[in-house]
């Protein structure tokens, strides 16, 4: 069943999006899935691949810088992000005991997709793999990512809408102690003489059902019923994707905001939450280092003018979180075993903030 997204049902969020509200707005960035649901069984997972350059043949880095709000989780290369302040290949996200099987996966992709200059060079790939816990909805230790699963998300990863909720790497999530998943959103943003694009994906499986805030809106403690578990098990990887000309040091500090975000629905960033966030820019996409120039250039936003797209990053973040809640399934819990872990209820959301004047 097609789910309504937040702004389909009325409610009245800020920014102007792109034409598919999606992380896939930004050019070139493409967006593949591979999920592995079984409604009635045990197996509800998979995994999601972000490519900053799309299929590309030939190999660039793009710049990238991130944060970590809590660091109850798992993304690798991150060390080298933080020092050089790029990556090469895809990002992939998947749940907590397939980091590996992903990791290895993606850099098969990476030496065969960039074979010519695997082969006749000594490269290194360190591909980004992000993870969330999904031990509650998934039989996580029956390993059923694989890494053809992973390799089939990368080679069939395409521009456009995203499939949310209960789709890739979010299909086992909880968020709120709602069923959580796969989100995403977009903002364009007019700096200067320029409209650049920001577009955010999340993989959302975080927060207490009392904490939830949707629009200002108290809606976690209006909406108790089947609250789930009552605790939190999980986390949120925040992936922003721009066309903006940023340094590193300015992607570092876009990736910041992603937790004011997060904030905006409600959570604090809670103990057993891994809440980490990456943001890239596809604007001065470089060759490898160990291919280009002695003394490089590079253009970049003044940093007077980044307020812009600190709120759109706040926005969509915000909003790709409620994309996953209303567009997921509910499902039945595998330990403990027969909880009813359901769908947020977007009719009733709509009536608490049309009280509130917050929709339509």
């Amino acid at each position: 069943m097609m789910r309504k997204r937040a702004r389909e049902l009325g409610w009245k969020l800020t920014g102007r999006t792109g034409p598919s509200n999606a992380i896939t707005d930004v050019a070139g960035v493409l967006v593949g899935m591979t999920t592995l649901l079984q409604p009635e069984g045990k197996v509800r997972t998979g995994v999601t691949a972000i490519l900053p350059f799309g299929h590309n043949p030939v190999p660039q880095i793009a710049h990238a810088g991130l944060h970590v709000l809590n660091g109850n989780g798992e993304m690798t290369g991150a060390h080298w992000i933080r020092d050089a302040g790029h990556f090469l290949g895809p990002i992939c996200i998947t749940n907590t005991h397939a980091v590996g099987t992903a990791h290895h996966a993606a850099t098969r992709w990476i030496v065969s997709h960039y074979g010519e200059a695997f082969r006749d060079n000594h490269l290194w790939a360190m591909p980004v793999i992000a993870e969330t816990y999904d031990g509650v909805l998934n039989d996580i230790n029956g390993f059923h990512v694989s890494a053809d699963h992973v390799l089939s998300a990368i080679t069939g990863a395409r521009g456009g809408p995203v499939t949310e909720g209960n789709s890739g790497g979010g299909t086992g999530m909880i968020c709120y102690e709602f069923k959580g998943g796969t989100g995403t959103s977009s903002r364009l943003v007019r700096i200067g003489d320029r409209e650049l694009t920001f577009g955010v994906l999340v993989q959302a499986n975080h927060g207490r059902r009392e904490w939830l805030t949707i629009l200002g809106e108290p809606v976690g403690t209006i909406l108790t019923e089947d609250a789930f578990l009552g605790q939190e098990r999980g986390s949120i990887i925040v992936i922003v994707a721009t066309d903006a000309p940023l340094r590193p040091d300015q992607l570092s500090r876009l990736a910041r905001r992603a937790a004011i975000g997060i904030s905006r629905s409600g959570t604090p960033g809670g103990n057993s939450s891994g809440d980490i966030f990456l943001a890239f820019s596809t604007a001065n996409g470089r060759p490898l280092p160990q291919f280009d120039t002695t003394v490089q250039t590079f253009r970049h936003l003044n940093d007077e003018q980044m307020d812009p797209a600190y709120e759109a990053v706040v926005q969509a973040t915000d909003e790709a979180i409620l994309n996953a809640m209303l567009a997921a399934e509910p499902l039945t819990s595998i330990k403990p075993a027969g909880l009813v872990c359901r769908a947020l209820d977007g009719p009733a959301v709509t009536e608490v903030l049309r009280r509130a004047g917050k929709a339509d």
